[in-house]
Formats: structure tokens, C-alpha cells, sequence
């Protein structure tokens, strides 16, 4: 979680914080931003300056009671500010301007001074609140709608149209009850409406509540009794302007003006364009899409394509079934004037069929950088396990916008070209030894299809795993140093301006530093353990341990602790719900090493790998300072840059 520094003079500020002069002799207050619901509320801490200077000279010193009960009364007053309205906030400061000057007995200096910190305190909370709806909490959380069922299968039968970019058709839903209910949640986003829903041939009510249909059910449900429900629907679904980051349905054509069509909804939501349960925690064990088009179209979905039916109205239904549980952003829909190429990889579970459809003017170009498929497949068996859909098969999916892990539909659209767009993310050379959408999006199938958060705020297991997986292949093909080079690269791409870990139970998924801050962080834990083999059993072991399972953020967490022998509760405290870089703050002294972490949260404890004059040493550093005896004088000292943090000579030397 983030944290706020209050230095004074400097009424506010944020970001990096080393030791400063405090001319007032008044201790640094830390703030504890409760960004996260699921967190410790807000929160006060005091430390004490490192730096000694003199206090300025001041008429009416404040006694250490009165300071002692104004800090309390202003820890009470931050706690309050996140639920307060603007009006209230501003009386409020007012009244506490009174209290503190009966405090300093009528000082004007200390009650103007605490109350400009809180007025620039309440400015900065206020910048970072997000606001909530009703409909944010019917997307995000597991609603008694949803609880009583548990998804079986889906058979998504529609008619897509790409002449007035309309869709149409049914969903079979079909579920097992866990505990009776009579009324369900159906998730369906404007403009897309619900037409009819069915059970037993019977006509079932429902209402529509923004983005939710609840569906009242007639017949009697018993617990453990399968039941299913036919659902109808049409309209006109929203065209994803910025694909993939906004959701929706692309509407394109290619360049000689055929028809070229995709989805891509994560994070929006499956029910942009289609009814379902839409929430991650639930996923339907197998699933049958049925997509009719234009005779002259190809429609490419997930998993194995079982028939294509000629229709006698010039169109085409193409059946594809997934074997394999799959999450609903993972159902994807690219429809095109597809030619098709194949390959067979020998993989560890045996032969595993690949699949290749691309554009009729694209064909040669893809056959050269979809080789890269294959060698993909290789590392990322080597380090995290077999490929976890050798049921469904591997398909690379040309699409007209830049790509998305569909699960065994993986989508491509970065011009045939090395890098991301042809340039490399990471500024070390080695992000343009290889397609970063081939690599990056492939990635997924193991951490996204495979292991698939439960909640949106966890989407760090997704691409702080699949941003570390880039590295991993540089490091199979190149060796471990580029592989260093090119995730240390990475770092100029992070922000620091938010924890990764987003809020629960309202679909929010936090930082975008999820990737570049993820994969670093994972980097570093690898530091820590120090032993590639023990890490890369770890990588596999999480593929095998959570194969096809939904999983919570710290279930991830405690595994990797598990396994490691480490306790990383803080280790996640720091780098995923903080914003801070940890500095590793010391000062030499003769042969002496003096050391602590500062910047980082309560009980940080991390190990640290650091050079002696060259000699590597592994130190415990604490937030107190710890003293160590060297056998060299006026010793040089250098921390090990795989690790993500800031040092600091306090001598600065």
C-alpha cells in the first residue's frame, strides 16, 4: 500500500523519502493510504529523524502532552477523511484549527501548520479515490445470485453479422445447484439485451438491472441436481475503440474489404457481447461455440474446430468444443478470410497440434515469424511445465488489433515483427531477439488459462508472471546474464504511482506496474532463493499445484513462501501493495558496515545480496540499524542490481 511522508518544513511529500533536516524538531509522520478494502486502515506511525540538526529558535514550544494528543485526535481525523464529504472535511479542519489553538495556547504557528498538513494531506487522498457503483459490485463480487450455482457448461450458439455489426443467438447454460435458490444472476451488458429465458421448455420472468438480468426460476432446485437454461439474446455490442485494453467487438476490414472481425473483453467483461456468469471465480468445465457467418468468412475460436455446417441461406456455422475449463474473457470470437497453415511440436505430453490462421496476404510473412511458436513452447515447458491445453490444441489467430491470451486462440496482430511494434521494451537489445505478442500472450496459457485470479485485484498472478516469462525465454536462448539484462531493462517502464494489488469485489485491477514492477519483483524473489533449480521446481510446482484452478492472490503468496522457506508476507506487503522502493540505507565506519531498510513497510525484512570491495555477502537488514564487522577497512560497498531496490550511502560517499 502506499505511503505518504510528511517532512517540515515541506508540508508534503511523496514518492522516495530519505532522512531530511527537520528544522521544527518535530518526528516524521508516516500515512497508510488504505487502498485496498481488503487492508488495514489508515494508520500512523513515528519515526525518528537519523539526521540531528539544531532546532530553529520558537516561542512557545509546545509540551510533549500537548503534541502527544494532537497527533492522536489527528490520527482519528485522517481515518475519518476517507469517508468524508468535502463540507465536512473543511468544518472539521476548522474545528480541529480551534482545538489545537487552545492547545498551544494560542499560538498561531503550530495549529496553521498541522492544519496546511492536513488540508495538503486531504488534497492528495481526494486526487486518489475512486468512486463505485452499485454496478461495479454486481460485476466484481460472488453476489447470493451467483453463490447457490455452480457453472457446468456453456454452449454459445449466435449469428454474427458483420454487415450491420449486429449478434444474435442463444446460450445454454448448464449448472449444478449447491445450495437451493430460486433466483439467479445473469450478466448482460447494455446495449445487448436479453430476449427470452427458458427452462423445461417454460418460459421464465426476469429483470434487468443495468448490466444484470436476475432470472426467476419456477421449478424447485435440489441440491446437487443438474439443471439447464436456454437464454436468448441480441443487439448491437460495443465496439471496442482502443483494443485490447477497452473492450468489445472490433469491426474492421482487411485490405481488400472482406469483413475482419474480433473480440476482446478482459477486464470489461465476457457479457459485452455475450449472457454468462461474469465473474472469474466460476468457469464452466467444457464449452461448445457455435459462430454462423458469411459463406465467404472463416470464424476461429478455442479449442477444436468439430464440423462446419453449410447453411442453406449462404452462411456457415462453425462448431468449436473446449475440453478444458476456460475462463469467459478467455472466449473469443475472430472471424476473417482466414487460410490456414499447421505443425505438430513434440512437447512433453506427448504431440501437440498447432495451428496457424492468418490473412491470405500475410501467409508467407506468417510462416517465417510463427516459427517462433514452437521455440516458445520449448522454454516455457522447460520452465514452467507442460503445456497445460494438449486437449484443445495451440492456435496463433491474426487479428485486427495488437493481441490477446485467448485461451488455445491466442490472438496476433504485431505486423510480423520482433520487439513490441518493432521496438524493444526494454531498452537492452535482447526484446528484439523475439515477437513479444508470440511470447508475452503465450505466456497466459500457463498463467491466466491454467492458474486464473479469482478476483480482478489479483491480476498481478496473470501478468507479473507472464511480464518475468519474457525474461525466462531470453534466458533459455541466451543465457542467464541476457536474461538479467533484459528484465533489469524493464525498470524505466514502472510507475510507482499505485499498489498492483487493486480493490476487491468491484472488478478493479489495481497498477498497471503489474507488469514491469510484477516481473521485476518476481526477479528479485528469485535473488533471494538463490538456487535456479529450487526456482524453477517452484515455477513448475505452482503449474501443477493450481493446474486449471482459480485461485485468490494469497494462495499464490503462501506457496510461494511454502516452498521457498521464507516468510514473504512482507515481501508482498512492499511490492505489491506498496508504492515505495525499499532503500538499503548504510555508512561505513573504519571496518565497520552499518545497515537498515528504510521506505518500506513495518517489518520488511528482506535479505539482500551485496559486494564487499567485490566480495558478495548475503546480509538480514532490518528497519533498525544492524552493525557489521569487516575485515577490510573503508570497505566499497555495491548492492547485487537483481534485486529491486534503491541504496543510499548516508555519508554520501
Amino acid at each position: 500500500m502506499a505511503r505518504i511522508y510528511f517532512h517540515l518544513p515541506i508540508l508534503f511529500s511523496r514518492g522516495l523519502s530519505y532522512d531530511k533536516p527537520n528544522f521544527f524538531n518535530v518526528p516524521k509522520l508516516t500515512a497508510t493510504l488504505p487502498w485496498a478494502m481488503s487492508h488495514e486502515p489508515c494508520a500512523l506511525s513515528h519515526e525518528p529523524c537519523t539526521l540531528s540538526h539544531e532546532p530553529r529558535a520558537m516561542s512557545h514550544e509546545p509540551s510533549a502532552m500537548s503534541y502527544i494528543v494532537s497527533v492522536r485526535i489527528f490520527k482519528l481525523f485522517l481515518a475519518f477523511n476517507f469517508c468524508l464529504s468535502t463540507f465536512v472535511f473543511y468544518l472539521l479542519s476548522f474545528v480541529f484549527y480551534l482545538i489545537t489553538m487552545i492547545m498551544y495556547k494560542s499560538s498561531f504557528f503550530y495549529p496553521i501548520l498541522i492544519t496546511c498538513i492536513i488540508l495538503s494531506y486531504s488534497v492528495e487522498v481526494s486526487s486518489q479515490k475512486i468512486a463505485f457503483t452499485r454496478q461495479d459490485t454486481l460485476r466484481g463480487s460472488i453476489t447470493p445470485e451467483r453463490a447457490w450455482w455452480d457453472l457446468k457448461y456453456y454452449h454459445l450458439d449466435i449469428i454474427v453479422n458483420p454487415a450491420d455489426s449486429t449478434i444474435e443467438g442463444t446460450n445454454t447454460i448448464t449448472y449444478r445447484v449447491i445450495s437451493p435458490s430460486r433466483r439467479l444472476q445473469i450478466d448482460l451488458q447494455e446495449p445487448m439485451k436479453l430476449i427470452n429465458a427458458m427452462m423445461d421448455n417454460k418460459v421464465l420472468g426476469f429483470s434487468r438491472d443495468g448490466n444484470v438480468y436476475w432470472i426467476d426460476i419456477t421449478e424447485k432446485q435440489e441440491q446437487g441436481k443438474i439443471y439447464s437454461m436456454v437464454l436468448s439474446y441480441n443487439g448491437k455490442p460495443k465496439v471496442s475503440e482502443n483494443p485490447p485494453w477497452e473492450g468489445g467487438i472490433t469491426w474492421k476490414k482487411d485490405k481488400n474489404g472482406i469483413p475482419f472481425v474480433a473480440s476482446a473483453c478482459q477486464g470489461a467483461g465476457a457479457s459485452l457481447w455475450w449472457p454468462c456468469k461474469d465473474h472469474m471465480y466460476d468457469e464452466p468445465d467444457s464449452m461448445l461455440i457455435s459462430v454462423n457467418v458469411p459463406e465467404n468468412l472463416t470464424d476461429v475460436s478455442n479449442g477444436r474446430l468439430r464440423s462446419v455446417v453449410r447453411q442453406k441461406n449462404k452462411t456457415r456455422t462453425y462448431n468449436w468444443f473446449v475440453s478444458n475449463p476456460i475462463n469467459n474473457y478467455g472466449v473469443n470470437i475472430n472471424i476473417g478470410s482466414y487460410l490456414h497453415f499447421s505443425e505438430i511440436y513434440n512437447g512433453e505430453k506427448g504431440p501437440l497440434d498447432c495451428d496457424y490462421y492468418v490473412l491470405k496476404e500475410d501467409l508467407e510473412k506468417a510462416k517465417i515469424q510463427f516459427k517462433q511458436a514452437p521455440l516458445m513452447l520449448a522454454a516455457f515447458e522447460h520452465w514452467f511445465g507442460p503445456y497445460p491445453f494438449y486437449e484443445d490444441g495451440y492456435k496463433l489467430v491474426e487479428v485486427p488489433y495488437l493481441g490477446m491470451e485467448h485461451q488455445s486462440s491466442v490472438t496476433y496482430g504485431n505486423g510480423f515483427k520482433n520487439g513490441y511494434l518493432g521496438t524493444d521494451l526494454s531498452n537492452s537489445g535482447w526484446g528484439l531477439k523475439f515477437d513479444f505478442i508470440i511470447i508475452h500472450e503465450s505466456a497466459h496459457e500457463w498463467f491466466a488459462n491454467s492458474i486464473t485470479y479469482e478476483d480482478a485485484a489479483d491480476m498481478w498472478i496473470h501478468e507479473s508472471f507472464a511480464n518475468y516469462a519474457e525474461n525466462l525465454y531470453v534466458e533459455y536462448y541466451y543465457g542467464k546474464e541476457a536474461g538479467s539484462e533484459y528484465v533489469l531493462g524493464t525498470r524505466k517502464n514502472i510507475k510507482n504511482d499505485k499498489p498492483i494489488t487493486g480493490y476487491y469485489n468491484v472488478n478493479n485491477e489495481g497498477s498497471g506496474d503489474m507488469y514491469y514492477k510484477g516481473g521485476n519483483m518476481l526477479h528479485t524473489l528469485r535473488q533471494i532463493i538463490n538456487d535456479d533449480d529450487k526456482w524453477r521446481d517452484i515455477l513448475r510446482g505452482l503449474n501443477n499445484n493450481f493446474y486449471h484452478q482459480v485461485v485468490k492472490g494469497s494462495q499464490i503468496e503462501n506457496y510461494l513462501s511454502e516452498k521457498t522457506g521464507i516468510n514473504l508476507k512482507y515481501f508482498f506487503d512492499q511490492y505489491l501493495r506498496d508504492i515505495r522502493i525499499p532503500v538499503f540505507e548504510y555508512y561505513i565506519e573504519g571496518n565497520e558496515l552499518t545497515f537498515r531498510w528504510n521506505n518500506c513497510v513495518p517489518g520488511f525484512d528482506m535479505p539482500l545480496k551485496i559486494f564487499i570491495s567485490g566480495i558478495e555477502k548475503t546480509i538480514n537488514p532490518k528497519s533498525g540499524f544492524t552493525t557489521l564487522k569487516l575485515d577490510i577497512d573503508n570497505a566499497v560497498i555495491k548492492t547485487d542490481p537483481g534485486f529491486y531496490v534503491a541504496s543510499l550511502n548516508l555519508t554520501g560517499k
